[in-house]
């Protein structure tokens, strides 16, 4: 029985998969191209999609096929798929049908405000949407905490991060928060003492910019046979693993922040096309954690786009591409604008160094957000306070302040952790790599990312959610995450000492 009863349940996750995949191109393409005309119909689209799915999760039928899919027989990857599959069953019947549509609903009225209230700045705009979105967090939170028998933020961490723990964050952040101030000066005044790097000067067209991304893309390894850039208010990643939908921002003035974004994304793209094919549309299929995807973006961004190698590799392509700027992208001065620290009020453009800075504020905030502690008429002052204690800034508007991200907006609370969370395992599983393949660096110098990427696939992409964040980071580097590896990367990097 119990073998039959889990082939059953692979077809219905199987069903489930394909309809979240084409809920989640429908929301790429209301975030990328759809006409604002579109987006009464498309909420009711994704609200109908995702109560369906909730409903075949959340069947009678689903607890039944659980309960007698014991185990027997299985193997390893159909064990972890079967665990996996009680995993969402739990989290899911947390949650009735009516609440999901109303959750989608809401987040979708919310960000279509918020689109409009960020650039102009106006929190007030967007406040009652995000209140809305906000109660049924909690209300999901409550839920879900009673039912996995944590807190109700943790319970919210989870479905980002399967096990993430409020006692296991909270002193790693607190701990580089107190890192920070003295580290952070120590590498200002190394900066200061060299002296400014050469600035390329622009214009930078948007069509150039763009051109160059998707050559780096491909140079990168991204497939675009199976995937495209588009432009969005937000970069993300999206899309399905056989079409990775991936979105960047322009900024005619800057090059460097639409690039990196580009190479960041391109980061999450590869690991989803790396993931198990086998096991597509299950959940052991998956991508095991924000944590982890996190760590793949920033261990192609920050790790290998940013070294020493990469600029020598990049440095006669931006020449080509922008003439007259020999001496801004000379590879030395390349390396250093790429590491330039510079403490600044925007997340996605922050340095290695003030971004996890940005993740502590916003993780502190959204538990106090959950728990009612803090209240939406006092978050721009609350956001305003911790970027004076983290970074020493004053924020001059909410659109550098709290209306920055997309993603309490979309309600997408418990997610940021995982960003410094992912940056630690980046600097640690690249140190990995290298270690098993020395000629990683050299390969990136040329241009040359199969090595890397082929290490990736083999220790962290082909694993899909088999393991825990924890088992597959300490099998491919032989210790659990370990944040004073990522003190020493920045020490390595930035003072130029162990």
């Amino acid at each position: 029985m119990s073998s039959n009863a889990y082939q059953v349940l692979e077809q219905r996750f199987a069903r489930m998969g394909a309809l979240n995949e084409a809920a989640g191109m429908l929301h790429w393409d209301m975030a990328a191209v759809m006409p604002e005309g579109g987006h009464g119909a498309r909420a009711e689209q994704l609200a109908i999609l995702n109560v369906i799915a909730h409903e075949m999760l959340t069947a009678p039928e689903t607890a039944d096929l659980l309960e007698n899919a014991q185990g027997a027989g299985l193997d390893s990857w159909q064990a972890a798929n079967l665990n996996e599959m009680r995993r969402l069953y739990v989290h899911a019947t947390a949650l009735s049908p009516a609440f999901v549509e109303a959750m989608t609903r809401a987040r979708a009225a919310c960000e279509k405000v918020w689109r409009t209230a960020r650039p102009a700045g106006d929190f007030k705009a967007v406040q009652g949407k995000l209140q809305a979105v906000l109660d049924l967090a909690r209300e999901a939170a409550a839920a879900k905490a009673e039912k996995l028998g944590l807190s109700p933020y943790e319970a919210l961490m989870d479905e980002y991060e399967p096990g993430a723990r409020v006692a296991e964050i909270t002193p790693i952040f607190d701990a580089y928060a107190a890192f920070l101030p003295e580290f952070l000066g120590r590498v200002l005044e190394h900066q200061k003492a060299k002296g400014a790097p050469v600035l390329p000067q622009g214009p930078f067209p948007i069509a150039t910019q763009k051109a160059l991304g998707e050559k780096l893309m491909g140079i990168i390894g991204f497939d675009f046979n199976h995937g495209r850039l588009d432009t969005s208010a937000h970069p993300f990643c999206g899309g399905t693993p056989d079409d990775v939908r991936i979105t960047t921002r322009y900024d005619e003035s800057s090059f460097a922040d639409a690039l990196m974004g580009v190479i960041h994304e391109t980061g999450h793209a590869l690991y989803e096309r790396g993931l198990p094919a086998d096991w597509r549309r299950q959940p052991v299929g998956q991508a095991r954690g924000m944590a982890l995807h996190e760590s793949q973006s920033l261990l192609i961004e920050m790790q290998a786009a940013r070294s020493v190698d990469f600029c020598r590799f990049l440095s006669p392509l931006l020449q080509e591409t922008y003439p007259g700027n020999a001496a801004a992208f000379h590879p030395e001065n390349l390396f250093r604008l790429y590491t330039q620290v510079n403490p600044g009020f925007i997340r996605v453009n922050a340095d290695e160094v003030t971004y996890p800075a940005h993740v502590i504020l916003r993780y502190r905030l959204e538990q106090a957000l959950i728990s009612g502690d803090l209240s939406l008429d006092d978050l721009p002052g609350a956001w305003n306070d911790g970027m004076k204690q983290l970074l020493g800034l004053t924020v001059a508007n909410d659109r550098e302040g709290c209306l920055q991200d997309i993603h309490w907006f979309e309600g997408l609370f418990g997610y940021f952790p995982c960003y410094s969370l992912g940056a630690m395992n980046a600097a640690q599983l690249f140190a990995a790599a290298i270690a098993a393949e020395p000629g990683i660096p050299a390969a990136i110098g040329r241009g040359d990312f199969k090595p890397l990427l082929a290490w990736l696939r083999q220790n962290v992409h082909g694993l899909g959610s088999s393991l825990t964040t924890a088992e597959i980071v300490t099998r491919a580097t032989g210790r659990p995450l370990d944040a004073d590896l990522f003190r020493r990367h920045l020490t390595q990097r930035y003072l130029g000492t162990a």
